[in-house]
């Protein structure tokens, strides 16, 4: 289950971006062999209130694109693909039968901003940013070089089978 909600007013929110969304989310996640119902919640926001929510979590006086808040634990250089299969969940991960994978928090009109920067679409920066964030609740990063770049090879993976390029 994916809840969506749009907590700001700046960027008009329709129809076909939610429904892009929840389908780029749940193609990802089947990919990164997550074969279990999932519950994951992703709140749209804008520069305001995701910079308050930067300060308030990382202690960050700063607006940002994305913010993600895994609820499992991986160790260091484990992704869900290669830790989780197979695997009996703690009922403390779980929503009735649901694993709870955390929550994301996009600001829209940052979005919009890098948008315009990159000089590709809004609905392409969000839908990367939205994969961004999947991957680092399925225990992705990227501070370290040879992370990264696996990451970005994963991302542009996922845009790409939805034929969306830079």
């Amino acid at each position: 289950m994916i809840y969506i909600e749009n907590e700001q007013d700046k960027i008009s929110v329709d129809e076909e971006l939610i429904k892009d969304i929840e389908s780029i989310v749940d193609f990802a996640l089947k990919e990164e062999e997550v074969l279990v119902k999932y519950e994951l919640s992703i709140l749209l926001v804008d520069n305001e209130t995701i910079k308050e929510i930067n300060r308030k979590h990382r202690y960050i006086d700063r607006e940002t694109d994305v913010l993600s808040f895994p609820l499992l634990d991986y160790p260091k250089g484990k992704v869900f693909k290669n830790l989780y299969s197979n695997y009996e969940f703690d009922k403390t991960y779980l929503d009735g039968e649901e694993l709870v994978l955390g929550d994301i928090v996009i600001s829209l009109e940052k979005a919009l901003e890098q948008s315009v920067d990159y000089g590709h679409s809004f609905k392409r920066e969000v839908l990367y940013l939205i994969i961004h964030s999947i991957l680092h609740l399925l225990g992705y990063d990227h501070m370290e070089d040879n992370e990264k770049v696996f990451m970005r090879e994963r991302e542009e993976f996922i845009l790409g089978e939805f034929n969306i390029k830079r």
